[in-house]
């Protein structure tokens, strides 16, 4: 898959890219084309925000190095508080001691994934989990695998489809997750050395929310997204500065050539990463001295 090149350049810089999938989790690519795809996009730095797992990681890395990119080791956590929150964990260092961590969730990403198969098969779907796991590989398991097995039995146009009809919340053959508490979702992140940005949050991004989540160790903030509109990012992008949150934003990409979630859609400014690069270098002093 080709992707098009780009102006990917910003008054301080090349732009970048704080939340991307691979094949790890439910994005298209391997992670290595995924940063050859942000070379070709002029991207400075990426982040690899898989679905419960840095299996990617090393992989990434190793691709930009040869590249010149920048890759940001991340994971996305799916969270629960009062409703779903994904979490973004960005610059994970200590890899191996959240690792065992991260497999449980896969483990529960399969279990989910048989539940959904079952609801489908009662639904006349012939859908199977060798077809599903098919479509992921050795990844985490997710619905945006499920919906590839439906669109290959003819069953769905394309993801939009499954979703709105299957897989959606809701939808005949939704399973809820089995969540973190957002508490610990951070605290995950943390004893990983890394910063918990809050993801794609949109509406819900009130001061009132934010000021909440921050008392529970909440760093930052995904201000630029691609569902948010100019006015969320107007407005988030305030709030974090006001009330002392790193700014943080990214495409989703999972791999799409066109459409809304291209990469580095977003025009991330790198400013954005060096604030966070001195955010960590601060804590990490404090920490020594502590």
């Amino acid at each position: 898959m080709t992707t098009p090149t780009r102006d990917a350049r910003s008054a301080d810089g090349a732009f970048v890219d704080l939340h991307m999938h691979s094949t790890a989790s439910d994005g298209s690519l391997p992670a290595s084309e995924v940063v050859e795809a942000a070379a070709r996009a002029g991207l400075s730095a990426i982040a690899l925000t898989d679905h419960d797992t840095l299996a990617g990681v090393a992989e990434a890395r190793e691709a930009g190095e040869r590249l010149g990119v920048r890759v940001v080791p991340g994971v996305e956590l799916s969270a629960h508080d009062d409703g779903e929150v994904h979490l973004l964990g960005l610059h994970i260092t200590r890899l191996d001691e959240i690792e065992s961590r991260l497999a449980g969730f896969r483990r529960a990403r399969r279990t989910r994934a048989e539940r959904i198969v079952q609801r489908l098969n009662e639904l006349g779907l012939p859908v199977t989990m060798e077809g599903v796991l098919e479509h992921s590989g050795s990844g985490a398991i997710g619905r945006p695998h499920v919906a590839r097995a439906i669109i290959s039995l003819g069953r769905a146009r394309d993801q939009r489809e499954a979703f709105d009809r299957w897989l959606g919340f809701g939808k005949p053959a939704y399973v809820e997750k089995e969540h973190l508490g957002i508490r610990d979702a951070v605290a995950l992140v943390h004893e990983a050395g890394g910063i918990a940005v809050l993801a794609h949050p949109g509406a819900s991004a009130t001061r009132a929310r934010l000021e909440e989540l921050r008392s529970l160790g909440l760093d930052g903030v995904e201000v630029r997204h691609p569902s948010h509109s100019a006015e969320d990012i107007a407005r988030i992008g305030a709030l974090a500065d006001h009330l002392d949150l790193l700014r943080s934003g990214g495409s989703d990409w999972h791999g799409a050539s066109a459409g809304q979630r291209t990469i580095g859609c977003m025009n991330v400014p790198p400013s954005w990463l060096e604030k966070q690069d001195a955010f960590l270098r601060a804590r990490r002093k404090r920490e020594r001295v502590a």
